[in-house]
């Protein structure tokens, strides 16, 4: 069996998100709470823009998870 890259695997959030889903997406892949990653975008948006140009970046190039199929 092939072992997928981490980047092949990450997807924006659909349930823990307050904008695009992305400090969601790396609370779950991590071991690092969505919170904490919140906090440091805005530290990062603070410290001359680059947070807000990060997560900008990363809303357009991570895809969404999938929907959820009804069963």
């Amino acid at each position: 069996m092939e072992e997928k890259n981490v980047l092949q695997t990450f997807k924006r959030s659909r349930t823990d998100r307050w904008l695009g889903g992305i400090c969601g997406a790396l609370g779950a892949r991590t071991p690092v709470p969505s919170w904490a990653w919140r906090l440091l975008f805005v530290l990062l948006f603070l410290a001359y823009g680059t947070g807000f140009l990060l997560y900008v970046l990363l809303w357009i190039f991570v895809p969404q998870e999938p929907e959820a199929q009804a069963g």
